[in-house]
């Protein structure tokens, strides 16, 4: 067992990484508060490990809450159907909720718990891998809406997260991949021996080898932690976690959120980011290069979908939540393992990058 800490004063909270989680009651019970429990996971989820979690918390008055499973549900409406859970068993403030699924169950969730009676205690237990090394940290939560991701939400950091590595067996090779983006992405972002680490053991970490798997989630969460530490409210060095997000989430809103995974969105969005960081004059060619060699061999997608044109990449990105004053900033790349957050780089080489998508 792997325990790292999110160090936040009064809100800080342990991220503990291990086998057999799910079944472990002594994990569970400090974070547990006095007035009952209300899982909340979705229909893919639920017939795997619902059962098992409440076993384990034991808890005489915890409630279950099953929703449907994808992006598109990440909506006010199904928000609401935690809000209604809620308030049917007459909830008060020292319940706490407990999110058990991937990115989307994590992150509306952790909204719920944030608006409800302004605010209540919640615990994340990601079951994928994008959840485990991104989505579960920092307390980010969202939900999205038809016109932007994420743009309806709070910061609102868990109790604690419990990363059980054996959820990961139960994966789809697809969504297992769209993880990666957001592994490789620390690589890029902070740590440039872990980005050549995974040039390395990408084909072990796609096998799902146990121990390529625990350095990655460890490492990622690590330095995410430190990140979120330094910079909560993403108010300055927070920002580089976003690398390739302002073009993914376009990606991802133009496709109505159905047909790519966020993961997949944001390995594309990461191509274009080094592309344009190249075009600017930072970033080489060569590093340019490997970026994008190591996310084909991921097997992830490393250009937008052919139907986004300039001017819907341009119009989304807009109203992405880094913009200001009319301007759109980007996560771009001085080299691997250097980012900046700008809105001064050249108008004309992003179209220019965009165009020849």
């Amino acid at each position: 067992m792997h325990c790292l800490h999110v160090a936040l004063g009064a809100r800080s909270y342990p991220i503990i990484i291990g086998r057999g989680l799910l079944s472990d009651n002594a994990t569970f019970a400090p974070y547990l508060g006095e007035g009952g429990v209300l899982v909340v996971t979705n229909d893919t989820v639920a017939p795997l490990y619902l059962s098992r979690v409440v076993a384990t918390i034991g808890a005489q008055d915890c409630q279950q809450l099953v929703l449907p499973d994808g992006e598109e549900y990440k909506t006010l409406d199904t928000l609401n159907r935690v809000f209604d859970s809620l308030l049917e068993a007459r909830r008060t403030r020292d319940v706490t909720l407990v999110a058990l699924g991937g990115g989307v169950i994590g992150d509306l969730t952790g909204f719920a718990a944030a608006c409800y009676q302004r605010g209540v205690d919640f615990i994340q237990v990601p079951t994928t891998l994008l959840a485990q090394v991104d989505s579960s940290v920092g307390g980010k939560t969202a939900v999205n809406h038809r016109l932007g991701k994420n743009m309806i939400g709070a910061f609102h950091q868990p109790k604690a997260v419990f990363i059980d590595t054996d959820t990961l067996a139960s994966l789809p090779d697809r969504q297992f991949v769209a993880g990666i983006a957001e592994v490789i992405k620390y690589g890029l972002i902070a740590d440039t021996a872990f980005f050549e680490w995974l040039e390395a053991n990408i084909q072990a970490l796609l096998a799902r080898d146990h121990e390529c798997l625990v350095h990655a989630i460890e490492t990622s969460c690590r330095l995410k932690a430190k990140v979120v530490s330094d910079d909560e409210r993403e108010s300055g060095i927070r920002a580089i976690l976003n690398l390739g997000h302002t073009f993914g989430h376009a990606i991802e809103t133009h496709q109505g959120y159905k047909s790519w995974l966020h993961g997949e969105a944001i390995a594309a969005g990461m191509v274009l980011a080094a592309r344009v960081s190249a075009a600017v004059g930072w970033l080489s060619a060569g590093d340019v290069e490997r970026i994008t060699a190591l996310i084909t061999a991921a097997g992830l997608p490393v250009a937008p979908p052919g139907d986004i044109g300039i001017e819907d990449f341009l119009e989304l990105m807009a109203v992405d939540k880094k913009a200001r004053g009319g301007r759109i900033h980007l996560v771009l790349l001085k080299e691997i393992g250097n980012p900046v957050v700008t809105a001064d780089y050249d108008q004309a080489a992003l179209r220019a990058v965009l165009s020849s998508t």
